[in-house]
């Protein structure tokens, strides 16, 4: 995570030279056409805890202004439950938990309203979808093996980000969430 955090900063700090997307104006720019691929952290309430995820998406342009992406992210991480009973010592079993939404996230980009350069896009969004969830436990395991969480299989999230063009084809992106926050690559196909 570290090092993917670093080497996106890099290439920011490194983007001296003029993009052709420049010289075009932000009225009427497709925001649409991008595949995006992020790491980061999330939270579902599932684990009652955050854990690293990946997430892809892909937009496409509804209106001006305004994308549809459907997406699907994978959250999952490995933790210890102390169990024993009279036929089963007391000790640490592993399990890994792991999250899968699926769904749609809408976005509207403030380009205009903020008169970005060609180089920025700014957005605010809502994801809706389902999440898949699964437990497995380590062989020896003989407890219960529900996990009880209060999150529903919805999927709901807000989302504020920006997005910056390193060349009109590629980009880099941030995206805060309450489900899944990302930092990744953007590639306009």
């Amino acid at each position: 995570m570290k090092k993917i955090i670093l080497i996106t900063a890099l290439l920011l700090s490194l983007t001296n030279f003029k993009v052709s997307a420049q010289s075009r104006s932000n009225k009427g720019q497709s925001h649409g056409g991008n595949l995006n691929v992020g790491v980061g952290l999330g939270y579902y309430g599932y684990a009652g805890r955050t854990a690293s995820a990946l997430m892809l998406n892909y937009e496409f342009d509804v209106a001006k202004n305004f994308t549809l992406a459907p997406f699907i992210g994978l959250y999952s991480y490995t933790n210890n439950y102390y169990w024993g009973n009279k036929n089963y010592p007391d000790r640490y079993y592993k399990y890994r938990e792991t999250v899968v939404p699926i769904g749609l996230k809408g976005a509207y980009y403030f380009d205009d309203a903020l008169n970005a350069g060609a180089k920025w896009d700014f957005y605010a969004a809502a994801s809706l979808g389902f999440t898949f969830h699964r437990v497995t436990w380590e062989t020896g395991y003989y407890g219960d093996q529900n996990i009880i969480r209060e999150a529903s299989p919805l999927y709901l999230a807000g989302h504020i980000g920006t997005r910056y063009h390193f060349t009109p084809k590629v980009g880099a992106f941030l995206d805060l969430s309450t489900g899944l926050s990302t930092i990744g690559l953007s590639f306009k196909l």
